[in-house]
C-alpha cells in the first residue's frame, strides 16, 4: 500500500459476494478475501467454517480516496448485503457471516457509526441494523483458491444463484461508480 491510498475491512456474510462487488467499484485498486475478528491465529478455511474461531469472513479494500471515499465504500457495502441480519446473510449463517465494520482508524469508526446512525434515523431498513462496528485486530488473507472467486467461477452454481444477483443490483444501482476498463 503506498501512501495515497487507504485500507477498508467489511464483513457481510460471504467474502465471494464483496469482493465481487467492491472488484467493480471505481477506486478500489485491491480486494482481498481473509478473516478477522477471531482468536485462533492463521486460521484456515476449513477452521472459519465451524463457527469456533470467532473469525468473520471479510474483504480487505485497498482504495484511492481521491476516486472514492470510506462513505461511499459503507453505502455500497450496506446496499449490497442485509445488515439487519445476526449472524446470518441468506442462507448462511454463523458468526463468520456477521455484517462487520473493522475499523483501520478513528476516522473509519466515526464515519460508520454516523452512516448507521442516519441509516437508522431514515428507517431505510424494516429491521434494526446489527452490524457491528470494532477496531480491526489480526487480518489473516483466505487462501489462494477464495481470491477471486466469483471471476474465476462464474458458472458455479452459488455464484449464479446467490453472487450474480447481488452484483446486478450493484450495477444498477451504482452505475455512476463503476470502475471503467
Amino acid at each position: 500500500m503506498d501512501e495515497s491510498t487507504e485500507k477498508a475491512t467489511l464483513g457481510g456474510g460471504c467474502f465471494w459476494c464483496l469482493e465481487a462487488v467492491f472488484q467493480e467499484l471505481e477506486g478500489v485498486l485491491h480486494v482481498e478475501s481473509g478473516y478477522t475478528g477471531g482468536h485462533v491465529d492463521n486460521p484456515t478455511y476449513r477452521q472459519i467454517c465451524t463457527g469456533t474461531t470467532g473469525h468473520a469472513e471479510v474483504v480487505r479494500l485497498e482504495y484511492d480516496p481521491s476516486v472514492v471515499d470510506f462513505r461511499t465504500i459503507l453505502e455500497v457495502f450496506f446496499a449490497t448485503h442485509d445488515p439487519t441480519t445476526l449472524n446470518r446473510q441468506g442462507a448462511d449463517t454463523g458468526t463468520q457471516y456477521r455484517s462487520a465494520i473493522f475499523a483501520h482508524d478513528p476516522t473509519q469508526r466515526s464515519i460508520a457509526e454516523q452512516l448507521i446512525a442516519e441509516l437508522t434515523a431514515d428507517q431505510l431498513f424494516d429491521a434494526p441494523i446489527v452490524t457491528e462496528v470494532s477496531d480491526l485486530p489480526e487480518y489473516y488473507g483466505a487462501e489462494g483458491y477464495h481470491q477471486n472467486y466469483y471471476r474465476d467461477n462464474t458458472q458455479q452454481g452459488y455464484c449464479q444463484a446467490v453472487i450474480s444477483p447481488k452484483l446486478a443490483k450493484f450495477r444498477q444501482r451504482f452505475a455512476s461508480r463503476l470502475r471503467h476498463g
